[in-house]
């Protein structure tokens, strides 16, 4: 590596120093707090992504694959679009066959803080078939999480927070962390908990209520949930919103309109920029943080298939 080079990559990496030290005099001891909180990234732990290898693909083709459906022998998903509230709706159909299962993924296989990459990325990191953003569990110091079968973070958020659920035996359940511990939930085969919320549909009616309906929640926003119908058969569903096509839903009509799809469980999952879709390879909806430009924001993690 030439000098000249290598003298302007360390120029390139003090000014970012620089910059990053000014900020953080101007904001005082808040900026430090904002830096920890948004920027700073931290590695915790290794994590192994369960990735499907090539040998195991070729001996399992699939029988169906399109822009909009896909079938093989162990899982069958068909995705539809829908529009409520001036808005575009992204639903994929799920049937899980041969004990499958709804599987987890993390940016860079690290559990850590502000570890990130797009949903696109880590899906095609594991050839998962169809993915939606997670919890982004790794913008928070608490929050309980379990991702498959491995318990992260035993951290409570609040007795009140409630988390989903997902069992080894493919069930749903909407719990709240002051009722049970990490360690005992793991204990009783949970396979993923995840920790955003609220619940949006509990036995089957409509769980959000006046106090989730404030700030954000109560705005059009893209969203992204995860619901079951019943045994083996599951909705992941992400919404466009901020743009001249679609404004968006608040987490009342989100749960009305997973009411509507007749699952008798359902979850609200980190949404704005982060709602993404990704299904076959490519991205479904049209992820925005802005409403400017149609981009993926950086996650922690995914839900996939």
């Amino acid at each position: 590596m030439s000098n000249k080079k290598t003298d302007s990559i360390l120029s390139n990496k003090l000014r970012r120093i620089l910059a990053i030290a000014y900020i953080t005099i101007l904001l005082g001891g808040s900026g430090l707090v904002i830096l920890d909180s948004l920027v700073i990234s931290r590695s915790y732990l290794s994590f192994s992504n369960e990735t499907t290898s090539s040998s195991s693909n070729s001996s399992n083709k699939a029988s169906v694959s399109t822009s909009t459906a896909y079938e093989d022998d162990y899982k069958k998903v068909t995705i539809k679009t829908y529009e409520r509230n001036s808005t575009k709706i992204y639903v994929a159909f799920v049937t899980l066959k041969k004990n499958s299962s709804i599987k987890s993924a993390l940016a860079g296989e690290t559990y850590g803080k502000n570890v990130t990459d797009t949903t696109s990325n880590i899906a095609s990191s594991v050839n998962a078939v169809l993915a939606i953003n997670g919890d982004f569990y790794g913008a928070r110091n608490a929050g309980y999480v379990i991702r498959n079968g491995q318990l992260l973070r035993s951290e409570s958020q609040s007795d009140d927070q409630e988390d989903l659920v997902i069992y080894k035996d493919g069930s749903m359940k909407i719990i709240k962390e002051g009722d049970v511990t990490a360690e005992e939930l793991l204990d009783s085969n949970a396979y993923q908990v995840l920790s955003f919320g609220p619940a949006l549909i509990e036995n089957g009616k409509v769980a959000v209520d006046s106090s989730d309906e404030v700030g954000k929640a109560m705005a059009s926003n893209p969203r992204t949930a995860i619901g079951i119908i019943d045994e083996n058969n599951y909705v992941f569903v992400v919404s466009d919103g901020r743009t001249s096509e679609s404004q968006g839903l608040t987490l009342k009509e989100l749960a009305e309109f997973m009411q509507e799809l007749n699952v008798t469980t359902a979850y609200n999952l980190d949404g704005g920029g982060s709602s993404t879709m990704y299904f076959n390879g490519q991205i479904v909806n049209k992820p925005t943080t802005n409403g400017n430009s149609i981009k993926e924001r950086a996650v922690s993690d995914i839900v996939y298939i």
